[in-house]
């Protein structure tokens, strides 16, 4: 499916959003420490372990910290020991936002998100409040570049049972990227298939995508969702903020 979609904004890391290097370094550890401990140490074994150290080179995260992470992941470090906690809220203009946090203590972050969102009229939300709007989907995503044809891609991920593959013009780079689209208990077997075959995707991660797009015209508001995004970005425990809203 070609054109432009939900996805032409979506980014891997926020990192090129970030101010604070040190900041953008410590998202990228958490990841490397909990894909670790969700599976082998050894990005060989490990497809997250494996994406989340592709993300932290492509930062210039170094090697030894790196290596650090995953050594980490290994040891009893009470503060290595995070959680994946998505939180729902509404922000201005009523959009919809499901916020996906690595977190070391969720009544810390539900108190800083729930802050964050006040000040801008927002609110944070009970579970099921916000993602009745969104379908939880998994997202594997190659630059156009780097496959030699779309359609072996697009037959090989409809093969192993995903959903769709979306052709679209990235807004940030103006890449042209493919996004494989599967089902959430597909995810780990379409995404190590499709590396085996087609070598490491630009990203993969789960995704909370929108199943109606707000269409957000005015400016005064507008303004208010970039700034709530850069706060809620600036937290050192939101990885990725997904939402329902275009301008």
């Amino acid at each position: 499916m070609a054109g432009h979609s939900q996805f032409a904004n979506i980014k891997h890391r926020k990192g090129a959003q970030d101010a604070k290097r040190a900041q953008k370094f410590t998202k990228l550890t958490r990841e490397i420490i909990v894909a670790a401990k969700q599976g082998l140490p050894d990005p060989e074994f490990n497809s997250r372990l494996r994406s989340a150290i592709i993300a932290a080179k492509k930062e210039n995260l170094p090697k030894d910290k790196i290596d650090a992470a995953i050594k980490s992941a290994t040891g009893n470090t009470q503060n290595d020991h995070y959680e994946e906690v998505v939180y729902e809220g509404y922000g201005p203009g009523n959009i919809a936002l499901m916020i996906q946090t690595l977190t070391n203590n969720r009544n810390r972050t539900a108190a800083e998100l729930r802050h964050a969102l006040s000040k801008y009229n927002g609110k944070l939300g009970e579970s099921g409040s916000v993602s009745f709007l969104f379908n939880h989907v998994g997202v594997i995503a190659y630059k156009a570049s780097s496959i030699d044809s779309f359609d072996s891609l697009f037959n090989t991920a409809i093969e192993l049972q995903a959903l769709d593959v979306e052709e679209i013009i990235q807004d940030d780079t103006q890449d042209k990227m493919y996004y494989v689209i599967c089902n959430v208990q597909d995810f780990g077997n379409v995404r190590d298939h499709l590396f085996h075959k087609f070598a490491d995707a630009e990203f993969s991660r789960l995704f909370w995508k929108s199943s109606d797009i707000l269409k957000i015209e005015d400016e005064e508001i507008q303004r208010k969702i970039l700034s709530l995004m850069d706060l809620l970005e600036n937290n050192d425990d939101v990885q990725y903020i997904d939402s329902n809203f275009t301008f």
